[in-house]
This record gives C-alpha cells, sequence and structure tokens, in this order.
C-alpha cells in the first residue's frame, strides 16, 4: 500500500507563489508517474501537472502551462508543484496522485492508483 501526504496548501494573494509537496510512504516505491489535479466543489477533479518517475518528462495543463513547475525528488519520495502568478481561479483542493503501472492518458484520473488527501489553495484578488 502507498500512502501520499500532501502540504503547502494556504491563503495566498494573487500574483502570489506557491509550493506544494506530497510525499510518498509505504512499500518499495516507484511509480511509472505522478500528477497533480484539482478540483472545485461540484465540478471534476481537473489535471494540473504529471511528471515520470524516472527521466525529465513532464505534462502540463493550459491552465498552468508557463505558470507552473513540477519536480521530485526521487531520494525523498517527494514530489513537489510550484505555481507562481496565481490567480483566484487556481483556488481548489489540490490532490498529488500515483499512476504504477505504464498507461497511456495520465492526464486522466482514472489512470491512478493512489491519491492523497487533498490541500486547500485559496488565492485572493
Amino acid at each position: 500500500q502507498v500512502q501520499l501526504v500532501e502540504s503547502g496548501g494556504g491563503l495566498v494573494q494573487a500574483g502570489g507563489s506557491l509550493r506544494l509537496s506530497c510525499a510518498a510512504s509505504g512499500r518499495t516505491f516507484s511509480p511509472y508517474v505522478m500528477g497533480w489535479f484539482r478540483q472545485v466543489p461540484g465540478k471534476e477533479r481537473d489535471f494540473v501537472a504529471a511528471i515520470r518517475w524516472s527521466g525529465t518528462s513532464t505534462y502540463y495543463a493550459d491552465s498552468v502551462k508557463g505558470r507552473g513547475t513540477i519536480s521530485r525528488d526521487n531520494a525523498k519520495n517527494t514530489v513537489y508543484l510550484q505555481i507562481d502568478s496565481l490567480k483566484p481561479e487556481d483556488t481548489a483542493i489540490y490532490y498529488c496522485a500515483a499512476n504504477m503501472d505504464p498507461t497511456w492518458g495520465i492526464i486522466l484520473s482514472s489512470k491512478y492508483n493512489y491519491w492523497g488527501q487533498g490541500t486547500q489553495v485559496t488565492v485572493s484578488s
């Protein structure tokens, strides 16, 4: 079993930056991809960014492209998401997720096997 714990959320003014962390624990951790999603109440969980656990491939949603940076520290089993130039529409609960097997469609939440509990990000205007 894999446990994912997010941290780093909070209240930020528009234009500011935030760095979220997701620490993994449990069995030997070797995912294929780690992803970040976000969800606003009453809406679907949307893809934000993803990173291959090996190699250098990263993927971003258009909504954060140019503002977001996903990175990882394999030694710490931790993945990070930094978003700069935050906008009120970035307000959401942010979830990290692990996909354990090579797959297509990594922007789809259904492709991920494990999820964290989420961390709230609120951007004030």
